[in-house]
């Protein structure tokens, strides 16, 4: 007769939370995989290939605050040095998330891991100059989320690569996650902005110049929600009671369900209908 092992207590409830939050992550991470690569395809066929064509105009930067102005060579290169590396980082960064590209792939989770953050590091500076310098906003206090980001943006980045330098790895990964939400910020505002308008069926809360409580609070909710969902999680992994890890597994749904929505919306709003424009 083979012996009976009995599970310590609440070992059990232990297990299910973890597969529970674990699936959640997944979830999480499969959403923003399909997310990011709808954006790419976006900016494929709205900017690449007419720059690319020879064909680049005014009119398809029309959806933003300030786009490409003919005979402004500088500010249109830094808008296209911003916007077409995106498309690179949008079709390979999540990939960076994935542990099994991470075991299995060593050498191109490096590479591709330095090309993002390089990408992301003066994505953000060169988003700066846009807003600060160029005026690409519609209000101060509306630009105040984004300007966040983006001097949040470099500081990760250099941290996330000095301690990937120096064999740090579980203070990387964590790093190198909170680089990821970050980096991808202006693309997650898209997100929960087009999930606001499509729950309520249009604005609310929301102002022309992108100023209202609601368009605000977003631009901050965009990457601080997920970063402090990813705190949770760390904080739970360290956690061998099941409380903290019900927590996780709460949050994380929530954020995972968010994202659904939000990559949901964005497509069918936003990036569906500018992809068949541009064919």
């Amino acid at each position: 007769m083979s012996a009976v092992v009995v599970p310590p207590k609440g070992q059990n409830g232990v297990s299910l939370l973890n597969k529970w939050c674990s699936g959640a992550i997944k979830a999480w991470v499969a959403a923003v995989l399909i997310g990011q690569w709808m954006f790419a395809f976006y900016i494929l066929f709205q900017f690449t290939v007419p720059w690319l064509s020879g064909g680049l105009e005014e009119s398809q930067f029309s959806h933003m605050i300030r786009g490409f102005k003919n005979g402004e060579f500088f500010n249109n290169a830094v808008l296209l040095a911003h916007v077409v590396p995106v498309m690179f980082i949008s079709m390979s960064a999540t990939f960076q998330l994935i542990p099994f590209f991470r075991v299995r792939f060593p050498t191109f989770h490096r590479w591709n891991g330095r090309v993002f953050l390089i990408i992301g590091f003066f994505g953000a500076i060169s988003g700066l100059y846009m807003t600060w310098w160029v005026g690409s906003r519609l209000s101060d206090i509306g630009a105040m989320g984004v300007t966040l980001n983006g001097i949040l943006i470099p500081i990760f980045v250099i941290y996330a690569w000095r301690a990937a330098i120096h064999k740090q790895f579980n203070l990387h990964r964590r790093l190198a996650v909170h680089t990821f939400i970050l980096i991808n910020g202006v693309w997650s505002v898209r997100l929960y902005l087009m999930g606001w308008y499509m729950i309520n069926q249009g604005p609310m809360g929301n102002t022309r110049l992108i100023d209202g409580p609601a368009d605000i609070a977003i631009s901050f909710a965009s990457y601080l929600l997920p970063m402090a969902a990813v705190e949770i999680v760390f904080w739970a992994e360290k956690k061998k009671t099941s409380i903290p890890k019900l927590i996780a597994c709460i949050v994380t749904s929530i954020l995972a369900l968010v994202t659904i929505i939000g990559v949901y919306a964005a497509t069918s709003m936003l990036w569906i209908p500018r992809i068949m424009a541009g064919i």
